[in-house]
């Protein structure tokens, strides 16, 4: 098995207009062992005081490059040298006490390490935000063949060689599916652990529409990652009007006596088609799961 050393980490906070709760977050990290130089805010441009409040408690603060979560992110790996970056968000939501859990599994040997939210603090997550995540979850599952139980974590860990290779090309809240799904389809280890996570102090910044992006996002990711399922997939599509001109005739045949050859024809080829595009679909999956495989070995035998 690896092993990495996480001796040299940076724990990285994106921030945007955080100076009530980032008090707490930053005492947190302290009260568990975290020394202040081992921690880089990175700030959106806040308007709130966010800056002068982490720069008086004596922890270093720069602006990022351009905007979103995933440009935060970017910045501090430029910035900021180390082995391995922890990441959590200011607003109190996840506990400090689990980064020494985060960098003993990648001391362990994995790349990536996730904080799957599963001890929730009641009031923590409404209904919509638990469902989204869950189907969002699960569809990256489904695209990407991976056993992530929360995409969306915003604490998770990751040695530089993960980051390093990261494009950074989707914005905002995208960024963590892109860095699951360059990891995963590359080779790299990933796994995840259990989290808690608490009410969020301030105000809320992700909402429904940003779920539908990220969505989005992931099929844009499944192109760049895996295009041959992508294009097999929508192909399969033809199944539906094909299923539904097959029983359109079946039923004007049966019931009425009424012979279609156009339609016949067409139905027979749409789901023919389809069929057949559901199949490569999920040969080109086994395919990127047998390439994964490979790859992870080779990695194995690089170091």
């Amino acid at each position: 098995m690896r092993s990495n050393s996480c001796r040299d980490y940076t724990v990285v906070i994106p921030v945007l207009n955080e100076a009530e709760a980032l008090p707490l977050v930053l005492k947190e990290l302290t009260e568990n062992g975290v020394p202040k130089e081992n921690v880089l805010i990175v700030d959106g441009h806040s308007v709130d005081g966010t800056r002068k409040v982490a720069e008086s408690m004596g922890f270093k603060v720069i602006l990022q490059e351009g905007t979103g979560k995933a440009m935060a992110i970017k910045t501090a790996v430029e910035t900021v040298e180390s082995d391995c970056y922890v990441f959590m968000d200011g607003d109190y939501t996840y506990p400090a006490k689990h980064i020494p859990e985060l960098l003993e599994k990648l001391g362990q040997g994995r790349d990536l390490v996730i904080g799957s939210r599963v001890y929730v603090e009641k009031g923590a997550q409404g209904f919509l935000f638990r469902l989204g995540n869950k189907a969002l979850s699960m569809f990256f599952k489904i695209l990407f063949g991976v056993q992530v139980s929360d995409i969306l974590s915003g604490m998770y860990a990751a040695n530089k060689k993960v980051l390093g290779e990261v494009n950074f090309e989707f914005k905002g809240f995208s960024v963590e599916s892109e860095i699951v799904a360059h990891a995963a389809s590359t080779g790299f280890r990933v796994c995840e652990i259990p989290i808690s996570y608490r009410k969020r102090i301030g105000r809320k910044k992700l909402g429904v529409r940003h779920g539908f992006k990220i969505a989005l996002d992931m099929v844009r990711l499944t192109w760049r990652y895996n295009p041959a399922f992508l294009i097999f997939a929508v192909g399969a599509l033809m199944l539906i009007p094909g299923a539904y001109l097959d029983a359109y005739v079946l039923y004007r045949w049966l019931f009425h006596d009424v012979v279609h050859h156009v339609k016949a024809l067409a139905g027979i080829a749409l789901s023919g088609l389809g069929l057949l595009s559901l199949m490569l679909a999920f040969i080109s999956l086994y395919l990127k799961r047998f390439e994964i495989r490979v790859m992870k070995t080779m990695r194995g035998i690089e170091e």
